[in-house]
């Protein structure tokens, strides 16, 4: 199977003082050592100010028709999402947590502290929030095209189909949004709560991450591992973390890898309309790997056999390598990035069943931390597909 040139393994990273940056609620204040249980405040190596908008319930209720049933998005465990026009006409999603509902006062506090700090072309921009009273919301930019989820699963009759080459370009920008939480935030972010319905999609399919109530600030210094209540959705938690609460960077790269499966294969990651193996994505998967003969049956029917098949097997591959049992046999997600920006660069032409040349040559696998171990003692680990 082939694969590609890769950029180097995250370099260590040397520890910040506490720089006091804090949110304002009322008379609260909140820094992210309390809020994150870490001693430190997470910056994105730029500005590090908060500067999140705060909102009326008042003027959200206006931009919304007092929360009209036509203007409503969706809806989750956390609460409804409106699409609402702010008094300057600026079209946003406007997000009501239920007092009842799963994300709470912490969840919240969290999101307004990571979307307010962090800032990159592949996560979602939070424009304010709301904290009156008893009433919390949150207000983001809007994405037209909702998430990957209403774009790969149960779709309506007559909705477009994902071409390959949308994919690989969403996959992609994906894992740049997570690149960038791992590697240029610091400390880094776990990001805890990948999933295609967290991935938003806006004009030309741009994907951007969403949804960072349960983020979490990552291991420093000697440290391997943060330690938490297990958190997240079913199908996509890291089996180490599910088992042990041992959240780790490497958490988020099998949460990738789950995603990155859904969305060359158009099935959920628990699909309960099967039984047996075909219930769980990831289980369903691991012995195809194993069999390049029954590669091309893993790929989305609805593709109707448009794409490259290299591409397809070189797509496989790398999400083969992030749902790894053991956490150290993951790439980086600085690896996945680079291998799946060349896949996003290799345009497939349906007409003529060609691939445009890129400029990169199939060369080596991402790297994983077991990889760098034996090379320093003089051995190799290549995977054998």
């Amino acid at each position: 199977m082939g694969w590609f040139p890769c950029s180097g393994t995250s370099k260590k990273r040397k520890k910040k003082k506490d720089s006091n940056n804090s949110v304002q609620f009322g008379s609260g204040k909140l820094k992210a050592k309390n809020l994150l249980g870490s001693k430190e405040d997470v910056k994105d190596g730029e500005s590090g100010q908060i500067a999140a908008k705060t909102f009326t319930f008042r003027e959200l209720a206006a931009a919304t028709r007092n929360f009209r049933g036509d203007c409503q998005l969706g809806e989750g465990g956390f609460g409804r999402v409106y699409k609402g026009r702010l008094d300057s006409n600026q079209i946003v999603a406007i997000k009501q947590l239920d007092r009842n509902g799963l994300q709470g006062n912490r969840e919240f506090l969290v999101e307004v502290l990571m979307l307010s700090l962090l800032h990159h072309s592949n996560l979602v921009n939070l424009i304010g929030y709301c904290a009156d009273g008893d009433q919390r919301l949150l207000v983001y930019e809007y994405m037209p095209l909702r998430s990957l989820d209403d774009h790969l699963h149960d779709l309506t009759p007559g909705k477009k189909v994902l071409d390959w080459n949308t994919r690989m370009k969403i996959a992609a920008g994906a894992a740049k949004g997570l690149e960038y939480l791992h590697d240029r935030a610091s400390p880094p972010v776990i990001y805890r709560d990948l999933k295609c319905s967290n991935i938003l999609l806006g004009e030309g399919y741009h994907p951007k991450l969403s949804d960072f109530g349960l983020a979490k600030l990552g291991p420093v210094g000697d440290n391997t591992h943060v330690s938490t209540r297990v958190m997240g959705t079913y199908g996509y938690c890291a089996p180490e973390y599910a088992m042990t609460g041992q959240l780790t960077l490497k958490s988020d790269v099998y949460s990738f890898g789950v995603v990155l499966l859904e969305i060359i294969t158009g099935r959920k990651a628990i699909e309960n309309s099967k039984t047996g193996g075909e219930h769980n994505l990831v289980a369903w998967a691991k012995p195809l790997f194993k069999d390049r003969r029954k590669l091309s049956q893993m790929a989305d029917p609805m593709l109707q056999g448009q794409y490259p098949v290299r591409g397809l097997y070189q797509a496989l591959a790398v999400a083969a390598m992030c749902v790894q049992e053991q956490p150290n046999m993951r790439p980086v997600i600085a690896d996945v990035v680079t291998a799946l920006s060349y896949l996003a660069a290799q345009k497939f032409d349906g007409d003529t069943r060609g691939v445009q040349s890129s400029l990169w040559t199939p060369a080596t696998p991402p790297r994983t931390k077991r990889d760098g171990d034996k090379r320093q003692k003089g051995g190799s680990h290549e995977p054998r597909w």
